[in-house]
């Protein structure tokens, strides 16, 4: 009776019923007991803390914001803060007063889809314009599949054998991954002849002039170690994910690198299309596979050390397939286009530099060469707000606190906290890609799916769980057969004007030679983006392609400047 008592005063009535009652009912009530006293205090905490975070986000946004404005009004531009001059050839020293520089070139099983991918890159990096006497290539393949290997090796050869110094090399271990292959690489004999190396991932196309822009900056300003170029984006219209992945990564460049470079001449590398002081590497140590991040590692080792980087990011740009022109210090880069190679690429790019800060932190304190406002821009803005704080608040504001206080009316949520701070933080997110700026509404919800899987991954890297050290290669398709097939589609009509209407009308006339300028034209359409894949015309490539027309006619080239044999893929450029 007792027992009895003491059930009905604990427990009320409404779950005395028995089985007469329904388990939503049940669940409902229990919903009623814990909200108020434990629900309630809980997630008003949370808010407390998500709007804390929010904060500390919009005012270093803000400031971010406030700086680019200055920097692009006011600031000098890189030629002017540093010492800078071109360098040209002497005519009595010839090519020696060019310093001698390293191209590191590393692959992984660039295969399928990405056949094209080692030709790009090694043709890109052939065709800079620099001497060749004073440069040296390495193509540091750890790819595992043999097949692979041996193509890479005979592009290799190929250039080789038109007088490029060009050097195929192979690890027995992928111990490190990118960064043992390159810590490898520095190791040869013939690397102590060289002052700096620029790195290339093997999506990436330097332009020609790519060198005589940034090595001025070296050799010029010893203080100087790394010149980072901006990149551009080969595929950002491939699909609604590159296009998202493009508003990101061009704030990224717009406004992060170019306020770190104007303010503290700091901000990470970016692990390719970048010039570094091989001295400046040494000096902080070399190349380390402590994290998933082993380019920003060195960047912070080389900063502390008294180093400063400059970020080229305002040179002018034409990434059109079709067009004439050359840019400057701008590297054009791949995105991922599927969800599954995005994804192992975010959980890197979030695991590893949260990896980093937790290494690190006590390092940038104790470090005596560097100012107070350097380490505070580096452990807070640069580290604890952009690398942890922009993932979390994301997940755990916009998509558990929000979601939440809608069942729980009794916690109360500032409107400047839930629409006004986060409309100006997107807003100002978007000043990177302003042709994007109607993509807006998809691009956050990208953001916010995306949110769960950067958080888990920065949580990772805090706490160093099990996949801290995980290092999947993102897959790359490559743009070549796209772009030719979207550039066939775009110039249907002028092709089958320049081409077919002739062969109706003069097929029998004993002189063709009108018929060059439309061959020059076309040939210098495709001969900037085929040149990248190592493929050069000669005068048969021009007869090749006038033979459609049924004559053969004289010879002629593209170009002013001598080019080896034809290209093996010309017919991909006939009608």
């Amino acid at each position: 009776m007792a027992e009895e008592t003491s059930s009905k005063i604990l427990i009320p009535e409404t779950f005395q019923g028995g089985y007469g009652y329904e388990i939503t009912g049940q669940i409902g009530m229990m919903w009623e007991l814990i909200k108020t006293p434990l629900i309630v205090p809980l997630l008003n905490i949370m808010v407390y803390i998500s709007l804390a975070m929010s904060l500390m986000l919009f005012f270093e946004r803000l400031y971010m914001g406030v700086v680019i404005i200055l920097v692009k009004l006011f600031w000098k531009k890189p030629e002017k803060r540093y010492n800078y001059e071109a360098i040209q050839e002497d005519p009595e020293m010839g090519s020696s007063n060019f310093p001698v520089v390293l191209i590191q070139i590393p692959m992984f099983n660039e295969r399928g889809k990405q056949i094209w991918v080692y030709k790009i890159s090694i043709g890109a990096a052939c065709g800079l314009s620099w001497p060749s006497d004073r440069l040296v290539i390495q193509v540091l393949d750890d790819s595992t599949d043999p097949a692979i290997k041996q193509m890479v090796e005979l592009e290799c050869q190929r250039w080789a054998s038109k007088g490029i110094n060009i050097v195929y090399q192979i690890r027995e271990t992928r111990g490190g991954y990118k960064a043992g292959a390159l810590k490898e690489g520095l190791k040869r004999s013939y690397v102590k002849h060289c002052e700096y190396v620029a790195i290339f991932d093997a999506d990436f196309r330097p332009e020609p002039d790519f060198l005589r822009r940034a090595i001025p900056f070296l050799a010029q300003n010893p203080q100087i170690a790394l010149v980072q170029a901006r990149w551009r984006f080969v595929n950002a219209d491939e699909c609604l994910l590159t296009r998202m992945q493009e508003m990101s990564l061009d704030y990224h460049f717009t406004v992060e690198q170019e306020v770190g470079s104007a303010t503290h001449a700091f901000f990470g590398f970016n692990g390719t299309a970048g010039v570094w002081r091989i001295a400046a590497i040494n000096e902080a140590g070399g190349w380390k596979d402590r994290t998933t991040v082993e380019d920003m590692d060195l960047a912070v080792r080389a900063s502390l050390r008294g180093w400063k980087f400059v970020y080229l990011g305002d040179l002018q740009n034409n990434s059109q397939f079709h067009s004439l022109t050359v840019i400057s210090t701008v590297g054009k880069s791949e995105l991922p286009s599927t969800f599954k190679a995005f994804r192992f690429q975010q959980h890197r790019w979030s695991c590893g530099p949260a990896n980093l800060f937790r290494k690190m932190v006590m390092e940038i304190i104790k470090n005596k060469k560097v100012t107070f406002w350097k380490k505070v821009y580096v452990i807070y803005s640069f580290f604890f707000v952009r690398k942890v704080i922009a993932h979390m608040v994301t997940f755990f504001f916009y998509c558990v606190v929000l979601p939440l206080t809608i069942l729980v009316p009794e916690v109360y949520v500032p409107i400047w906290g839930a629409v006004y701070i986060p409309s100006i933080i997107t807003i100002l997110n978007s000043v990177g890609t302003p042709r994007s700026i109607h993509l807006l509404f998809y691009w956050i919800l990208f953001e916010n799916v995306m949110s769960l899987h950067r958080t888990k991954a920065t949580l990772i890297g805090l706490l160093e769980a099990g996949r801290v050290n995980e290092w999947v290669v993102t897959e790359k398709l490559g743009d070549v057969l796209k772009k030719k097939a979207a550039e066939a589609a775009k110039n249907k009509t002028s092709t089958k004007s320049i081409f077919r209407l002739p062969r109706l009308k003069i097929g029998d006339s004993p002189d063709m030679r009108f018929l060059l300028p439309f061959a020059s034209m076309l040939l210098n359409i495709d001969r900037l983006h085929l040149l990248e894949l190592g493929f050069e015309f000669s005068s048969s490539s021009v007869d090749a392609m006038i033979s459609c027309t049924g004559r053969t006619t004289t010879s002629y080239t593209s170009s002013s400047k001598p080019l080896p044999s034809s290209s093996p893929d010309l017919a991909m450029l006939a009608p």
